[in-house]
């Protein structure tokens, strides 16, 4: 019996135009999460906020802001739909709220599988890539019992540790994966067939662009989004110096929860799990260890002094005129509050006398010019003369 043609894929539906808009900002070269933020604070909507870029001139002293053009965007988008996907976009209702406190939360996230997941209860689960057998069952056993009390299990998908907490969490309820390339480049390649029952049962998350291969530059900012998605973080074999003590680290500067897993002082795999507990991670060896020492809400609440509000979508935002551009006393004001060592966005609207949304828009503008950057902390500091400015030492 002759078969049936396949049924062609649903045409995917035309995003809005300022939903578009906020992607383009996002992949553009030079615009990162807190420029993205504060563009949209500084303009209102990513249509304006992309209108003004030509204005800018290159930062320091790289090549001008140019956002890939609408059509690149509405591919990825379209591209997005027809593999079951769907872009989260910070300031949205539905993006994860913990993750959203983070000082570089990512603008827009790709998500395939059940995004309302990541606004769920999580603790996440790394480790060593190259994993003992017992670290790989305690992995397991951890996340499956972290998953049958109702909390998501989240990792990297990485060899070792990640895909063992993956797995355990699979068996038990469900799991949120990371990844550091694109949604349509499993990585590694073995675990293609993990990360799709993932999205089936779960949720599949990044931040890069389809089609992006994991590069190692990719993975400490995966890591930070694994850290900002959990309320805990569970270590289980790290050497020093590892990714998973990068994103033990994170979670720390987040207010979240450390937990340790103790393993041999003979096995340098342990080495730096070991030391965290020294340094007062929970040791841990089963989920009772964990559950009750799960904070509500991370300890010391929004870290970033620009936490973005709930902002208006794209339909309220369309059309909106940009503001004008902040007067060159106040900007010189600014910038003269500024120097090479890090300051506080508080300490310069104290001593500026601004409103909040003004000093907003003028480090928006020092941003963009190259003339200042963000730090952690909600801190800035310059990076240098610029190509107007004549130098210090002239």
């Amino acid at each position: 019996m002759r078969r049936r043609a396949a049924a062609a894929a649903p045409a995917a539906a035309s995003p809005p135009a300022e939903a578009l808009a906020r992607l383009r900002l996002a992949r553009t070269e030079g615009v990162g999460p807190q420029t993205w933020r504060r563009a949209l604070d500084r303009f209102g909507s990513a249509e304006a906020a992309l209108a003004a870029l030509p204005r800018y001139p290159a930062p320091r002293g790289g090549p001008p802001l140019r956002p890939p053009p609408e059509a690149e965007a509405a591919r990825e988008w379209e591209a997005l739909a027809r593999l079951g996907g769907r872009f989260l976009f910070l300031g949205d209702p539905g993006y994860p709220p913990l993750l959203a406190l983070t000082e570089d939360a990512p603008p827009a996230l790709a998500v395939l599988g059940d995004p309302a997941l990541l606004s769920a209860p999580q603790v996440a689960v790394v480790g060593a890539r190259n994993a003992s057998a017992a670290g790989r069952r305690i992995a397991e056993e951890l996340a499956e019992a972290l998953a049958r009390a109702g909390v998501v299990v989240t990792s990297g998908l990485a060899r070792g540790i990640d895909a063992a907490a993956h797995e355990g969490a699979l068996r038990g309820g469900r799991t949120v994966a990371v990844v550091a390339g694109g949604l349509d480049q499993p990585y590694p390649p073995e675990h293609a067939a993990l990360q799709a029952r993932i999205a089936e049962a779960g949720a599949v998350v990044s931040e890069a662009p389809l089609g992006a291969a994991p590069l190692a530059r990719h993975f400490p900012r995966r890591n930070r989004i694994v850290a900002g998605l959990a309320l805990g973080v569970v270590v289980v074999e790290a050497a020093p110096r590892s990714g998973s003590l990068i994103t033990a680290r994170l979670a720390l500067e987040a207010g979240r929860e450390l937990f340790a897993v103790p393993g041999s002082p003979l096995d340098p795999r342990c080495r730096g799990s070991n030391d965290l507990i020294r340094q007062g991670a929970h040791l841990t060896e089963t989920a009772e260890d964990i559950l009750p020492n799960l904070p509500a809400a991370p300890r010391d609440g929004p870290l970033f002094a620009l936490a973005a509000p709930a902002r208006p979508g794209p339909e309220e935002t369309a059309g909106v005129p940009a503001p004008p551009a902040p007067e060159p006393d106040d900007v010189q004001q600014v910038f003269d509050l500024i120097g090479h060592s890090p300051v506080t966005v508080d300490e310069v609207t104290r001593r500026c006398h601004l409103s909040a949304p003004a000093l907003q828009a003028i480090l928006f503008e020092l941003e963009l010019q190259g003339r200042i950057e963000s730090l952690p902390g909600a801190r800035v500091a310059r990076i240098g003369p610029s190509r107007n400015e004549p130098s210090e030492s002239a």
